[in-house]
């Protein structure tokens, strides 16, 4: 099964067996009134075997993100293709094989999933530009020794900046799984 929280978490679904030689398995066919569209960026049908932009449609979207106006505005769109009906733009990357699965193949923004916690990386960059401690960061989650992923901002630093101090004021704003783990200091 696949699926985001937004679309009541289960959209599509695959039968894998151990006999399926499907490299990647696919996330499968749509769950009953449900839609899975692959798109460009035009919103136009992308045609089997070439990589677009997955969007979800039915009954069990989300209405929006509560006290999130603007996110809700940029990932609940009208759908062009039906008058009245929205579509969920997913932030994923899929193609269509020609039996009509649906193949995931990666995330098509700056958003990682840590632990179960979905990320939105460019808002942990964001917190810590705001600091004034940075002059640029770029945060990842990395695999350490152990194979665990961890956030680890790389950060060109500005006057003042100290790593410990640079942790406080981005947990300050940000929840603490989203506080790096690692800093990397760029110079």
């Amino acid at each position: 099964l696949y699926g985001p929280t937004e679309a009541a978490v289960d959209v599509s679904w695959w039968p894998a067996t151990p006999q399926d030689r499907s490299n990647p398995l696919p996330i499968g066919f749509p769950v009953w009134n449900t839609e899975l569209c692959v798109l460009d960026d035009r919103m136009r049908p992308v045609p089997a075997g070439l990589a677009g932009n997955l969007y979800l449609g039915g009954v069990q979207l989300a209405r929006g993100y509560l006290g999130r106006d603007d996110l809700t505005a940029e990932r609940f769109i009208a759908d062009p293709r039906h008058p009245g009906e929205r579509l969920y733009a997913a932030g994923d990357l899929a193609r269509l094989r020609d039996d009509g699965a649906v193949v995931y193949l990666g995330r098509s923004d700056h958003q990682v999933k840590l632990r179960g916690l979905r990320i939105e990386l460019g808002e942990i960059e964001a917190a810590i530009m705001q600091t004034g401690l940075a002059r640029e960061a770029v945060v990842i989650a990395r695999k350490d020794n152990g194979g665990e992923a961890r956030l680890v901002a790389y950060v060109v630093p500005a006057p003042g900046y100290d790593p410990d101090r640079l942790a406080l004021e981005i947990g300050a704003v940000l929840p603490a799984y989203m506080v790096p783990a690692a800093q990397v200091a760029l110079v």
